[in-house]
Protein backbone atom coordinates (compact mmCIF):
# COMPACT_ATOMS: atom_id res chain seq x y z
CA UNK A 1 0.00 0.00 0.00
CA UNK A 2 2.85 2.42 0.76
CA UNK A 3 3.83 2.52 -2.92
CA UNK A 4 0.26 2.55 -4.23
CA UNK A 5 0.37 6.06 -5.68
CA UNK A 6 3.67 5.38 -7.40
CA UNK A 7 2.86 2.00 -8.92
CA UNK A 8 -0.82 2.33 -9.86
CA UNK A 9 -1.09 1.31 -13.50
CA UNK A 10 -3.95 0.75 -15.89
CA UNK A 11 -4.73 -2.64 -17.35
CA UNK A 12 -5.66 -2.95 -21.01
CA UNK A 13 -9.38 -2.42 -21.45
CA UNK A 14 -9.88 -0.80 -18.04
CA UNK A 15 -12.18 1.97 -19.27
CA UNK A 16 -13.30 2.93 -15.76
CA UNK A 17 -9.70 3.47 -14.71
CA UNK A 18 -9.07 5.39 -17.92
CA UNK A 19 -11.86 7.86 -17.12
CA UNK A 20 -10.56 8.25 -13.57
CA UNK A 21 -7.11 9.21 -14.89
CA UNK A 22 -8.55 11.54 -17.53
CA UNK A 23 -10.88 13.10 -14.96
CA UNK A 24 -8.08 13.86 -12.50
CA UNK A 25 -5.94 15.54 -15.16
CA UNK A 26 -8.84 17.44 -16.73
CA UNK A 27 -9.87 18.84 -13.34
CA UNK A 28 -6.27 19.84 -12.57
CA UNK A 29 -5.87 21.57 -15.94
CA UNK A 30 -9.14 23.45 -15.39
CA UNK A 31 -7.93 24.55 -11.95
CA UNK A 32 -4.73 26.02 -13.37
CA UNK A 33 -6.74 27.81 -16.06
CA UNK A 34 -9.26 29.36 -13.67
CA UNK A 35 -6.59 30.52 -11.22
CA UNK A 36 -4.44 32.06 -13.94
CA UNK A 37 -7.40 33.81 -15.53
CA UNK A 38 -8.39 35.55 -12.30
CA UNK A 39 -6.10 38.43 -13.24
CA UNK A 40 -8.01 38.88 -16.53
CA UNK A 41 -11.34 39.79 -14.93
CA UNK A 42 -12.51 42.74 -12.85
CA UNK A 43 -12.39 42.54 -9.07
CA UNK A 44 -15.99 41.55 -8.40
CA UNK A 45 -15.64 38.44 -10.60
CA UNK A 46 -12.40 37.15 -9.13
CA UNK A 47 -14.14 35.46 -6.22
CA UNK A 48 -16.40 33.59 -8.65
CA UNK A 49 -13.39 32.35 -10.63
CA UNK A 50 -11.60 31.46 -7.40
CA UNK A 51 -14.55 29.30 -6.35
CA UNK A 52 -14.62 27.67 -9.80
CA UNK A 53 -10.94 26.84 -9.41
CA UNK A 54 -11.49 25.46 -5.91
CA UNK A 55 -14.26 23.21 -7.19
CA UNK A 56 -12.08 21.64 -9.86
CA UNK A 57 -9.05 21.51 -7.53
CA UNK A 58 -10.97 19.60 -4.85
CA UNK A 59 -12.28 17.26 -7.54
CA UNK A 60 -8.80 16.77 -9.02
CA UNK A 61 -7.40 15.72 -5.63
CA UNK A 62 -10.25 13.30 -5.00
CA UNK A 63 -10.04 11.85 -8.49
CA UNK A 64 -6.33 11.24 -7.92
CA UNK A 65 -7.21 9.12 -4.90
CA UNK A 66 -10.23 7.52 -6.58
CA UNK A 67 -8.25 6.39 -9.61
CA UNK A 68 -5.72 4.60 -7.38
CA UNK A 69 -8.49 3.13 -5.22
CA UNK A 70 -10.08 1.73 -8.38
CA UNK A 71 -6.82 0.32 -9.74
CA UNK A 72 -6.11 -1.36 -6.40
CA UNK A 73 -9.60 -2.67 -5.53
CA UNK A 74 -11.65 -2.66 -8.76
CA UNK A 75 -14.66 -1.39 -6.80
CA UNK A 76 -16.45 1.94 -6.92
CA UNK A 77 -14.97 4.50 -4.49
CA UNK A 78 -18.36 5.52 -3.08
CA UNK A 79 -17.02 7.23 0.06
CA UNK A 80 -14.49 9.26 -1.92
CA UNK A 81 -17.23 10.39 -4.30
CA UNK A 82 -19.43 11.66 -1.50
CA UNK A 83 -16.52 13.42 0.21
CA UNK A 84 -15.89 15.17 -3.11
CA UNK A 85 -19.55 16.02 -3.65
CA UNK A 86 -20.15 17.28 -0.10
CA UNK A 87 -17.44 19.88 -0.75
CA UNK A 88 -17.92 20.74 -4.41
CA UNK A 89 -21.70 20.72 -4.86
CA UNK A 90 -22.36 23.38 -2.15
CA UNK A 91 -19.61 25.49 -3.76
CA UNK A 92 -21.38 25.18 -7.11
CA UNK A 93 -24.53 26.42 -5.41
CA UNK A 94 -22.56 29.32 -3.91
CA UNK A 95 -21.78 30.45 -7.46
CA UNK A 96 -25.43 31.37 -7.98
CA UNK A 97 -25.29 33.73 -5.01
CA UNK A 98 -21.99 35.26 -6.13
CA UNK A 99 -23.15 36.10 -9.65
CA UNK A 100 -26.48 37.48 -8.40
CA UNK A 101 -25.08 39.41 -5.43
CA UNK A 102 -24.73 42.61 -7.45
CA UNK A 103 -28.39 42.35 -8.42
CA UNK A 104 -29.79 42.08 -4.91
CA UNK A 105 -29.20 38.49 -3.82
CA UNK A 106 -29.33 38.16 -0.03
CA UNK A 107 -27.41 35.75 2.16
CA UNK A 108 -30.68 33.90 2.71
CA UNK A 109 -30.36 32.58 -0.85
CA UNK A 110 -26.78 31.49 -0.16
CA UNK A 111 -27.64 29.50 2.97
CA UNK A 112 -30.78 28.08 1.40
CA UNK A 113 -28.83 26.68 -1.57
CA UNK A 114 -26.12 25.28 0.71
CA UNK A 115 -28.74 23.64 2.94
CA UNK A 116 -30.51 22.01 -0.01
CA UNK A 117 -27.25 20.63 -1.39
CA UNK A 118 -26.04 19.24 1.94
CA UNK A 119 -29.45 17.69 2.60
CA UNK A 120 -29.39 16.05 -0.83
CA UNK A 121 -25.91 14.59 -0.38
CA UNK A 122 -26.06 13.46 3.25
CA UNK A 123 -29.37 11.64 2.82
CA UNK A 124 -28.18 10.20 -0.50
CA UNK A 125 -25.04 8.86 1.17
CA UNK A 126 -27.07 7.27 3.97
CA UNK A 127 -29.28 5.56 1.41
CA UNK A 128 -26.35 4.27 -0.63
CA UNK A 129 -24.29 2.99 2.32
CA UNK A 130 -25.78 2.82 5.82
CA UNK A 131 -29.42 2.10 4.95
CA UNK A 132 -28.99 0.40 1.62
CA UNK A 133 -31.94 -1.93 2.19
CA UNK A 134 -34.21 1.12 2.14
CA UNK A 135 -32.31 3.08 -0.52
CA UNK A 136 -35.50 3.98 -2.41
CA UNK A 137 -36.91 5.76 0.64
CA UNK A 138 -33.69 7.63 1.29
CA UNK A 139 -33.47 8.45 -2.40
CA UNK A 140 -36.89 10.10 -2.21
CA UNK A 141 -35.78 12.07 0.86
CA UNK A 142 -32.59 13.11 -0.96
CA UNK A 143 -34.62 14.28 -3.96
CA UNK A 144 -36.27 16.93 -1.78
CA UNK A 145 -32.93 18.73 -1.63
CA UNK A 146 -32.46 18.52 -5.39
CA UNK A 147 -35.97 19.83 -6.02
CA UNK A 148 -35.25 22.77 -3.72
CA UNK A 149 -32.20 23.72 -5.79
CA UNK A 150 -34.09 23.12 -9.02
CA UNK A 151 -36.98 25.33 -7.91
CA UNK A 152 -34.71 28.20 -6.87
CA UNK A 153 -32.83 28.36 -10.19
CA UNK A 154 -35.80 27.74 -12.46
CA UNK A 155 -38.72 29.45 -10.70
CA UNK A 156 -37.64 30.86 -7.33
CA UNK A 157 -35.84 33.94 -6.05
CA UNK A 158 -32.62 33.22 -7.96
CA UNK A 159 -34.52 33.06 -11.23
CA UNK A 160 -36.42 36.26 -10.40
CA UNK A 161 -33.19 38.12 -9.64
CA UNK A 162 -31.77 37.01 -12.98
CA UNK A 163 -34.89 38.15 -14.84
CA UNK A 164 -34.95 41.49 -13.03
CA UNK A 165 -31.29 42.22 -13.75
CA UNK A 166 -31.99 43.37 -17.34
CA UNK A 167 -28.50 42.09 -18.12
CA UNK A 168 -28.52 39.79 -21.19
CA UNK A 169 -25.01 38.50 -20.44
CA UNK A 170 -25.96 37.47 -16.91
CA UNK A 171 -29.28 36.01 -18.02
CA UNK A 172 -27.61 33.88 -20.68
CA UNK A 173 -25.03 32.56 -18.21
CA UNK A 174 -27.67 31.94 -15.54
CA UNK A 175 -29.75 29.99 -18.05
CA UNK A 176 -26.74 27.82 -18.94
CA UNK A 177 -26.06 27.10 -15.26
CA UNK A 178 -29.73 26.23 -14.73
CA UNK A 179 -29.52 23.70 -17.56
CA UNK A 180 -26.50 22.13 -15.86
CA UNK A 181 -28.68 21.67 -12.77
CA UNK A 182 -31.51 20.14 -14.81
CA UNK A 183 -29.72 18.01 -17.41
CA UNK A 184 -26.15 17.65 -16.13
CA UNK A 185 -27.11 16.64 -12.62
CA UNK A 186 -29.70 14.16 -13.89
CA UNK A 187 -27.02 11.45 -14.13
CA UNK A 188 -26.64 11.32 -10.34
CA UNK A 189 -30.19 10.25 -9.37
CA UNK A 190 -30.17 7.82 -12.29
CA UNK A 191 -26.94 6.31 -11.00
CA UNK A 192 -28.35 6.18 -7.48
CA UNK A 193 -31.40 4.25 -8.66
CA UNK A 194 -29.19 1.56 -10.28
CA UNK A 195 -27.64 0.44 -6.96
CA UNK A 196 -28.96 -2.85 -5.50
CA UNK A 197 -32.40 -2.20 -4.06
CA UNK A 198 -32.93 0.90 -6.17
CA UNK A 199 -35.75 1.43 -8.65
CA UNK A 200 -33.41 0.70 -11.59
CA UNK A 201 -31.38 -2.00 -9.86
CA UNK A 202 -29.57 -4.18 -12.41
CA UNK A 203 -30.39 -1.90 -15.34
CA UNK A 204 -26.72 -1.02 -15.85
CA UNK A 205 -23.46 -2.68 -14.75
CA UNK A 206 -21.75 -0.90 -11.85
CA UNK A 207 -18.74 -0.25 -14.09
CA UNK A 208 -20.90 1.63 -16.56
CA UNK A 209 -22.17 3.97 -13.86
CA UNK A 210 -18.61 4.76 -12.76
CA UNK A 211 -17.77 5.74 -16.33
CA UNK A 212 -20.90 7.89 -16.55
CA UNK A 213 -20.16 9.50 -13.18
CA UNK A 214 -16.57 10.27 -14.17
CA UNK A 215 -17.47 11.83 -17.50
CA UNK A 216 -20.46 13.63 -16.01
CA UNK A 217 -18.41 15.05 -13.14
CA UNK A 218 -15.81 16.45 -15.52
CA UNK A 219 -18.42 18.00 -17.81
CA UNK A 220 -20.50 19.43 -14.97
CA UNK A 221 -17.69 20.90 -12.87
CA UNK A 222 -15.46 22.15 -15.67
CA UNK A 223 -18.43 23.29 -17.75
CA UNK A 224 -19.94 25.10 -14.77
CA UNK A 225 -16.66 26.94 -14.28
CA UNK A 226 -16.36 27.82 -17.96
CA UNK A 227 -19.81 29.42 -17.91
CA UNK A 228 -18.73 31.52 -14.93
CA UNK A 229 -15.49 32.39 -16.73
CA UNK A 230 -17.38 33.45 -19.87
CA UNK A 231 -19.71 35.62 -17.80
CA UNK A 232 -16.77 37.22 -15.97
CA UNK A 233 -14.81 37.94 -19.16
CA UNK A 234 -17.82 39.34 -21.03
CA UNK A 235 -18.87 41.51 -18.10
CA UNK A 236 -15.33 42.81 -17.67
CA UNK A 237 -15.08 43.66 -21.37
CA UNK A 238 -18.46 45.43 -21.29
CA UNK A 239 -17.36 47.50 -18.31
CA UNK A 240 -14.08 48.42 -19.98
CA UNK A 241 -15.85 49.46 -23.19
CA UNK A 242 -18.39 51.62 -21.35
Amino acid sequence: MENLFLTATLEAGDYVGFTFFIGSMAMLAATVFFFLEMKSVSGKWRTSLLVSGLITFIAAVHYYYMRDFWVENKTSPTEFRYIDWILTVPLMCVEFYLILKAFGAKKGLLWKMIFYSVWMLVTGYLGETVFRESSATWGAISTIGYLGIFYEVWFGSAKQLSNNSNNPTLQKAFSALAWFIFAGWAIYPIGYMTIPGGLLSGALPAESMDIIYNIGDAINKIGFGLVIYSLAINSTNETSAA
